[in-house]
C-alpha cells in the first residue's frame, strides 16, 4: 500500500471505455435471438454468426435507433453519416477472423456525462461511441487442457462509449460509471444488467509526476461499480510502486481477479495498425435522415438529470433522490417516479410518496419481502393512506403499519378506512372524547401539569404520552397537546 505522501506526488489520469449491449430483439447483423442469458451454449447462432463463407450481414435498424437514443442521452446528436469497418484479429471465439465495428467514422462523436460528487459537479467528456458486434465467449475449465467456445454472444450489438481521460481518482471513475449506467437505462438503450454483462467497463489508468500522461494500462471487462473503483486503486498503487523503484510501466491489457482484488497481466497492448482496419465491403454506409432523428429525440424519456431537478424541488436530499433513481430501474414495474410525478400538483403528496417509497417500500423489496399488491392498485392504496394521514386519522406510525398491510395483500379492501379502523389503526380525533382522557391524565399527573403551568413545556410531551397510553395509541397527539394547553391555560 502506497502512503498518501508518495501518492500526492503523482497525477492520476483515468479514461473508461464502456461496452453497452443494446436491447434489440435480434443480433446486429443476423436474425438470431439476442437474449442469451439462460440459453444453452451455441443455440442462438446462425450462418452469419458462424462466419460461413458467403453469409452476408444485414444491419439491424433497431440498433441504429438505440444508438441514436444513446447519443441524445450523452448530450450530443448522432452523426448523419457513419460506416462499418473490419477489425482483424484471430481468437477461437471470433469465427469470421475479424470484428465488424466502426473505426474512423463512428455514429457518435463528442458529448459528455455530468454527475454530482459531493458538493462538486463533475463533467466527463465523450470522445466517441461506435457500434460493433460482440465476439463469442471462451471458457477455460480449471484443471483441463482445453477451452470451450460459446458463440451465443457472437454478433450481439454493442455500443462502445469511449471517454476522454477526464477522471483523476477511483471515486470519480466509479461515479462516472454509475451515471453512465443510469443514463443508458433511463434512455431505454440497454437492460444494463451488470450481472449478465450488459455493460462492461474497460478502465485505462496512468500515473505521472508531470502534466504529460504516463504509460497507461487497460483493465478489461469490469462488471460492477465497486470493481471499477477497486481496480483503479490497485493499478494506481501498483504503477506508483514500480516507478518509485525506478522501473517502467508496460502498456498492456490486464484483467481483474475479483477473489484476490488485484489486476493481472493478460497481453501487451495492440495498436490500431495491428488490427489492419478496412471498410467492410458487405455493409453500405449509414445516412441518417434529419426528420427521423428529430422523431427519436422527441420520443426521449425523462433522464436522470431531469428527475433530479424535479425531485430537488420537493426538498428531497441527495441520497434519497439517488435511492429513487436506482430503485426505479432495479424494481421493474414499480413506477416510483411516475407516481411521484403524477402528484406534483400537490407537493405534500409527492413528498409523502417519495418518503414512504424510500423508507418503506424500497427496503422491503430489497429484503425480498413479499409485496403482493398488484401494481395497478398501489396508486389507490397510497392515495387513500395519504388522505387519511392528511385528515389526521393516521399517525406516522400507523401510516407505516397500514401501508405494510396493504402492500402485502393480494388486493385492496373495498373500504380502506373501514379496514384500518377494524385493525385499530385509525387515530381518534373526536375532541370531546380526547378531552375526557386529557382531564383524567391531568388529574393523575398533577406535578407534570404544574410544571407546564410554570413554563416547563417539555412536560407536555410526558402528558401527551400518557394520553396516548390511555387511548391505546389512538388519540391524535397534536389535538391532545392542544387540549392539554387549553385545560392548563397556557
Amino acid at each position: 500500500m502506497i502512503n498518501n505522501d508518495i501518492r500526492k506526488k503523482y497525477l492520476v489520469t483515468i479514461g473508461i471505455e464502456c461496452h453497452v449491449q443494446l436491447k434489440t430483439k435480434t443480433k446486429l447483423f443476423s436474425g438470431a435471438d439476442n437474449d442469451a442469458r439462460e440459453a444453452a451454449p451455441n443455440t442462438l447462432v446462425n450462418h452469419i454468426d458462424f462466419g460461413l463463407p458467403g453469409a452476408l450481414p444485414v444491419l439491424n435498424k433497431q440498433a441504429l435507433e438505440l444508438a441514436a437514443r444513446a447519443a441524445f442521452a450523452l448530450n450530443t446528436s448522432p452523426q448523419s453519416f457513419s460506416k462499418f469497418d473490419r477489425k482483424h484479429y484471430f481468437y477461437p471465439d471470433l469465427p469470421m477472423g475479424y470484428q465488424i465495428t466502426q473505426y474512423d467514422e463512428p455514429i457518435i462523436l463528442g458529448g459528455h456525462v455530468t454527475y454530482q460528487l459531493g458538493d462538486e459537479l463533475k463533467t466527463v467528456n465523450i470522445t466517441r461511441a461506435h457500434l460493433e458486434s460482440d465476439a463469442g465467449k471462451s471458457t477455460h475449465a480449471s484443471g483441463k487442457d482445453y477451452s470451450l467456445v460459446d458463440l451465443n454472444r457472437a454478433g450481439t450489438p454493442l455500443l462502445e462509449i469511449v471517454s476522454e481521460p477526464d477522471m483523476h481518482s477511483s471515486v470519480e471513475a466509479k461515479a462516472y460509471a454509475r451515471e453512465l449506467w443510469l443514463n443508458m437505462r433511463y434512455a431505454g438503450v440497454s437492460d444494463a444488467n451488470l450481472y449478465y454483462g450488459n455493460m462492461r467497463f474497460d478502465v485505462n489508468v496512468s500515473v505521472s509526476q508531470t502534466d504529460k500522461l504516463g504509460t497507461r494500462t487497460e483493465t478489461k471487462n469490469l462488471n460492477s461499480f465497486r470493481s471499477v473503483e477497486k481496480a483503479v486503486d490497485y493499478e494506481v498503487d501498483r504503477q506508483i510502486e514500480l516507478l518509485e523503484k525506478g522501473e517502467k510501466i508496460i502498456q498492456e491489457t490486464r484483467g481483474w481477479d475479483e477473489a484476490k482484488q488485484k489486476t493481472v497481466s493478460q497481453r501487451t497492448k495492440e495498436n490500431a495498425d495491428d488490427y489492419r482496419y478496412m471498410p467492410d465491403p458487405d455493409i453500405p454506409p449509414i445516412t441518417l435522415d434529419a426528420a427521423w432523428l428529430d422523431h427519436i429525440q422527441q420520443s426521449m424519456p425523462v433522464l436522470p438529470a431531469d428527475w433530479r431537478s424535479k425531485l430537488s424541488d420537493l426538498n428531497l436530499d441527495g441520497p434519497n433522490i439517488e435511492t429513487l433513481l436506482e430503485a426505479e430501474v432495479e424494481h421493474e414495474q414499480t413506477d416510483y417516479l411516475k407516481l411521484i410525478a403524477d402528484s406534483l400538483d400537490d407537493p405534500n403528496q409527492a413528498k409523502f410518496l417519495a418518503n414512504w417509497f424510500v423508507n418503506l417500500e424500497i427496503p422491503l423489496r430489497a429484503s425480498e419481502e413479499k409485496l403482493n399488491l398488484p401494481n395497478d392498485q398501489r396508486k389507490a392504496a397510497y392515495q387513500t393512506v395519504y388522505n387519511l394521514s392528511k385528515s389526521g386519522k393516521l399517525s406516522s406510525t400507523n401510516v407505516k403499519a397500514l401501508l405494510v398491510r396493504l402492500l402485502s395483500g393480494a388486493s385492496l379492501p373495498e373500504d380502506i378506512e373501514a379496514y384500518a379502523s377494524q385493525v385499530g389503526l385509525i387515530q381518534l380525533s373526536d375532541t370531546a372524547e380526547i378531552e375526557k382522557i386529557v382531564v383524567d391524565v391531568i388529574s393523575q399527573n398533577l406535578k407534570a401539569a404544574e410544571d407546564v403551568k410554570n413554563g416547563e413545556m417539555k412536560a407536555i410531551g410526558f402528558l401527551v404520552g400518557q394520553v396516548m397510553k390511555l387511548s391505546e395509541g389512538k388519540a391524535n397527539p397534536g389535538l391532545a397537546s392542544q387540549l392539554i394547553k387549553k385545560q392548563l391555560g397556557v
